[in-house]
């Protein structure tokens, strides 16, 4: 197995038709053109074997603000292991690539759990936002309480977060988080 990261326009048409395809049978079709959109643009951690694509995640930039500062962050996207090759650290690797980047280029790291994906990210240090979660949007600031309890965060190097505070997402189409 090889572990490679790449950006988004490092990718030829047919990888990005893989791990669309990856992606849609790990969500089982609950994966939507704009979670597609939300996975482009940043960086991709991708694992192949012998069968191609076994295990993929993204990391993509995010202005979250936090206190009085608008943090550059690092959100996690599009984390899924291929069925047949699932609970043999696939998705750890992919984590691994994805938070070396979040700590070298990124003041904060983020992500919205899954209630499957929530024990991984937890084991592997990422911290449950226990305070509101917050979007500023078209009407101004707006409250996700849908997304309370489901989004995690890892420090990139900034100050000490108080998990209990305010967390204020920039906007974006679909599912802000």
């Amino acid at each position: 197995m090889t572990l490679r990261t790449a950006h988004t326009a490092g990718l030829a048409p047919g990888e990005l038709d893989a791990i669309r395809a990856l992606l849609d049978d790990a969500f089982d079709g609950d994966f939507g053109d704009e979670d597609w959109d939300h996975t482009l643009g940043g960086v991709h951690a991708l694992v192949h074997d012998a069968r191609g694509l076994a295990a993929h995640g993204a990391v993509v930039m995010r202005r979250v603000r936090y206190r009085t500062r608008w943090l550059r962050t690092g959100y996690v996207e599009g984390v899924a292991v291929r069925r047949d090759v699932r609970r043999q650290g696939l998705g750890g690797a992919v984590m691994g690539a994805l938070e070396e980047i979040v700590a070298r280029a990124y003041d904060l790291g983020a992500l919205s759990a899954s209630e499957d994906g929530a024990a991984l990210y937890a084991a592997r240090g990422w911290r449950a936002w226990r305070g509101p979660v917050l979007a500023l949007g078209p009407e101004g600031v707006v409250r996700l309480p849908e997304e309370e309890g489901g989004t995690y965060v890892r420090s990139g190097g900034t100050t000490d977060l108080d998990l209990g505070g305010e967390l204020v997402f920039d906007w974006r189409d679909g599912d802000v988080l």
